[in-house]
């Protein structure tokens, strides 16, 4: 998953940004509402993080904007504790939900965890398919109950495609979606790690649909032939 995060504060943006990247995700970040604003509508982002006090262009302008060119990226907005206001206007601009500043890291990883798996289609925290289990709040794949050790790129490859279980995803999308705007990418990367989680997950999950990239069925998962 790709998330960009939007903060003037450059102590508070190093720190959510940082948290962000330990989690698993590939993350971009903007100081300003502006440079904040052409990301957001240039940029496959699968959730962003929007502080409503920024420069240049407040917040709920930016959202706004967001909004109006038909950007149906999940935000969260970050809110001063006393400005309930900042909350209502939010809302009304599209946020999806909010954190209310001082906030806990853990609750905001919590809520970005949540709203993806919303916005997905997924109840739980557990992502399930056939014998295979991705447990999004610890960041661990189990395979028949067994955990199986993933490198980082493998895991985000692995949990965007639970996450979009039923739907093929190209190998471009994948791209856009498992790096940062300063990674060097390389699509052909993809096919090799596809194929290290073939060998380490050991189960039929996987398909490739010739032509158009990869998918995961609902009802896959069987023990490699």
């Amino acid at each position: 998953m790709r998330l960009l995060v939007v903060e003037d504060d450059r102590d508070l943006n190093r720190q959510v940004v940082s948290a962000l990247e330990e989690a698993g995700y590939a993350v971009d970040k903007a100081f300003d509402g502006e440079e904040g604003a052409f990301l957001g509508e240039t940029e496959p982002y699968d959730c962003i993080i929007l502080d409503m006090g920024l420069p240049k262009a407040d917040g709920v302008s930016v959202l706004s904007g967001w909004r109006r060119a038909q950007v149906k990226t999940p935000v969260i907005i970050l809110t001063a504790r006393d400005r309930w206001s900042d909350k209502v206007n939010g809302f009304d601009a599209g946020a999806d939900d909010y954190v209310t500043k001082p906030f806990h890291m853990e609750e905001l990883l919590a809520r970005v965890r949540a709203l993806l798996r919303r916005t997905a289609g997924h109840a739980t925290s557990q992502i399930s398919v056939g014998p295979v289990v991705l447990d999004t709040r610890s960041g661990r794949v189990f395979v028949d109950g067994s955990p199986v050790k993933l490198t980082s790129h493998e895991y985000r490859l692995l949990s965007y495609l639970m996450h979009h279980t039923g739907r093929v995803v190209s190998r471009a999308e994948l791209t856009e979606h498992l790096y940062d705007q300063d990674f060097d990418r390389d699509s052909n990367t993809i096919e090799v790690f596809v194929g290290r989680l073939r060998k380490k997950l050991a189960v039929d999950l996987i398909q490739t649909v010739r032509g158009l990239g990869y998918l995961i069925d609902a009802g896959a998962g069987g023990q490699q032939p």
